[in-house]
């Protein structure tokens, strides 16, 4: 038998400019049986429809093709094809990607769609020249019956606003950045990983695109989302990981932008990242700037420590990135009966915990194994009890696997 895919183009609501047809959508309908001399359905699966042409030499008089009787009208989708099983944390090109752009003191214009590829800058943009930029981090995540969810959009979009103004630009309201995403996600749907598999990482980035020499705010800015399927950030998974403290190079200062999400940021990480992956570290632990003591964060997550009930963390007091997979896991970890302590943590105090572990978009809640200061190491063993409970609770919302009484999916159409 010869496969065959019946489809109809679905135009995408609420698009500002020319309608766009996502080919990757596979409908169909019924509330009646279909009958047809050539067509019928074999199967109806959960992720799939097979049909099939029959030929004139199997049908019979007896035997007839006619169509599966559907309740209701029904999508189901076509995953890209790529290896789900295997997926490592890097960029995938997808389909398409979401901009739109402002000059300066104005206000954000509709965006629209464009297909994924390479933008063009002029050398002297403000990003280029002076680092005047802003980006988030989100995920979309696929359940179990083939909705795709998003995680808290609205927090990074008041982030992003919080980092914008501290960076002299403007920026897209909540309403059009939450907008903005879901139309990025629905027009790549496709490339959401099946339940399990890993999930789609949401770019939003935010940037001074005109041409300017002097320091000073750019004319113009660019707002531009793109995604791509990723796995697990660390490849050993929801496995310990090693970290060592930093004592000469610090990833944020008092007054600095250490509290926001600027691309800046992360350049200033790099020295130290790549000599301890050289020494058999995964990670950087930086110390405060001032009394180079307390404890801030790691390259791209915030730090928790783990003693009896207690679970304490660094304050956010404006070195520290105001993560929100760190506010979600102190309000579940609240929920669970711990104390949680938001105060300043002598680096010390790591000697003595129970279990130490990482927070943050890219790791969700990630272990930690071992701790390296000044030559003396302490080991925590496995996966601690506090890490595996709160990573649990957290992705069984992610992934909708549970009911969300906190109110934090939205669900992309």
């Amino acid at each position: 038998m010869e496969n065959l895919v019946l489809t109809r183009p679905s135009v995408k609501a609420g698009f500002h400019g020319s309608p766009t047809f996502w080919p990757s959508r596979r409908w169909f309908s019924s509330t009646k049986s279909i009958r047809s001399p050539g067509f019928c359905f074999s199967s109806l699966k959960s992720n799939s429809i097979s049909c099939f042409i029959c030929s004139s030499a199997v049908a019979s008089s007896q035997t007839k093709c006619q169509a599966m009787a559907v309740e209701s009208f029904r999508e189901v989708e076509e995953l890209a094809d790529i290896d789900w099983d295997n997926l490592i944390y890097g960029i995938e090109p997808t389909d398409y990607m979401y901009m739109m752009k402002c000059a300066k003191d104005g206000s954000f214009s509709h965006g629209k769609l464009h297909q994924y590829g390479n933008i063009e800058l002029s050398p002297s943009a403000g990003v280029l020249n002076y680092a005047q930029g802003v980006f988030e981090g989100l995920k979309a995540y696929r359940k179990q019956d083939g909705d795709v969810i998003l995680f808290r959009p609205e927090e990074n979009a008041l982030r992003m606003l919080m980092g914008a103004e501290r960076m002299c630009m403007p920026s897209p309201s909540v309403e059009q950045f939450v907008d903005a995403v879901r139309d990025t996600v629905s027009a790549n749907r496709r490339w959401a990983p099946p339940s399990g598999k890993g999930s789609l990482y949401i770019r939003p980035m935010l940037f001074g695109s005109g041409p300017i020499l002097g320091l000073a705010p750019s004319p113009e800015y660019t707002f531009l989302i793109y995604v791509t399927p990723v796995g697990n950030y660390f490849k050993e998974g929801l496995a310990p990981i090693n970290l060592i403290v930093e004592t000469e190079y610090h990833r944020a200062t008092p007054g600095g932008t250490g509290g926001i999400k600027t691309i800046g940021n992360y350049a200033a990480v790099l020295k130290a990242q790549t000599n301890a992956k050289l020494k058999g570290y995964n990670e950087v632990l930086y110390l405060d700037a001032i009394h180079k003591k307390y404890l801030e964060e790691v390259s791209g997550c915030n730090i928790f420590v783990v003693k009896g009930n207690v679970i304490s963390t660094p304050p956010i007091e404006g070195t520290i990135l105001p993560g929100i997979t760190r506010k979600s896991v102190i309000e579940i970890a609240r929920n669970e009966g711990y104390q949680v302590e938001e105060r300043r943590i002598p680096v010390e105090e790591v000697f003595d915990a129970d279990e130490v572990f990482g927070t943050g978009c890219a790791v969700v809640v990630s272990p930690v194994g071992s701790v390296t200061y000044l030559g003396k190491r302490i080991e925590y063993g496995g996966v601690g009890k506090v890490s595996r409970q709160l990573y649990s609770a957290l992705i069984s919302i992610q992934f909708g696997l549970t009911e969300d009484t906190m109110g934090w999916t939205v669900i992309v159409k």
